[in-house]
C-alpha cells in the first residue's frame, strides 16, 4: 500500500506505508517525551536577594547550599544522593527555593558572586561544607543540615520537620 499526496490534477507517491508508520511513530514518541518532561527540574539560584524575594512571594522555604562543588567529596555525594534525585526535585518544586553558595577551587567565579558568598558564609557562621541553611520567607534561619545517610527520603523528612516547625 502507498501513501499518496494530491497535488493539482495528479497524484504523487510520497512514501510506502512502512515509512509513513515510522514517521507517525517517531512523532508520537517525540510528543510523549516532551509531555513527560513538562515539570522542569528546580532552578538553583545564585543571587541571594533574588532567592530570598522569591521565597517570600511564593511562601516557600529558602534552602541555601554552601558547597565546594568541584572539590568537596561530601558536597558531591550530597548532590548525587539527594539533590539530583527525582523525589527531591519534586519536593523542591513544591516547597523550596534553592540557592547555591559555591566556593569552588578550580571553576572561575565572578568577583561579585564570590564576595556575596563569603559574606553569607560569615553571616551564617559556616564552618565546613556541605552546610545547608534553611530560611523562612522573612530570611530567618529555621534550621541547618549537612550530609546525612539515607538519601533523598531522609533529607526530605528533615526538611519537612523544619517546614512544619
Amino acid at each position: 500500500m502507498l501513501c499518496v499526496l494530491a497535488l493539482g490534477d495528479g497524484l504523487v507517491e510520497v512514501a510506502g506505508v512502512k515509512n509513513y508508520r515510522s514517521i507517525l511513530f517517531a512523532a508520537a514518541a517525540i510528543g510523549f517525551a516532551a509531555g513527560s518532561s513538562v515539570q522542569a527540574a528546580p532552578e538553583w539560584l545564585t543571587d541571594y536577594k533574588k532567592a530570598q524575594q522569591e521565597a517570600k512571594t511564593s511562601n516557600r522555604l529558602l534552602l541555601v547550599d554552601f558547597t565546594g562543588s568541584d572539590w568537596c567529596g561530601w558536597c558531591i555525594k550530597l548532590d548525587k544522593e539527594v539533590f539530583s534525585k527525582p523525589e527531591f526535585k519534586d519536593y523542591a518544586n513544591k516547597n523550596l527555593v534553592l540557592m547555591e553558595a559555591d566556593f569552588p577551587r578550580a571553576k572561575a567565579q565572578a568577583v561579585g558572586l564570590k564576595k556575596q558568598n563569603q559574606e553569607l558564609a560569615q553571616q551564617y557562621q559556616i564552618q565546613g561544607f556541605p552546610t545547608i541553611i534553611v530560611l523562612n520567607g522573612d530570611g530567618q534561619k529555621i534550621g541547618e543540615l549537612g550530609y546525612m545517610e539515607g538519601g533523598a527520603t531522609t533529607f526530605i523528612a528533615e526538611l519537612e520537620k523544619l517546614r512544619k516547625g
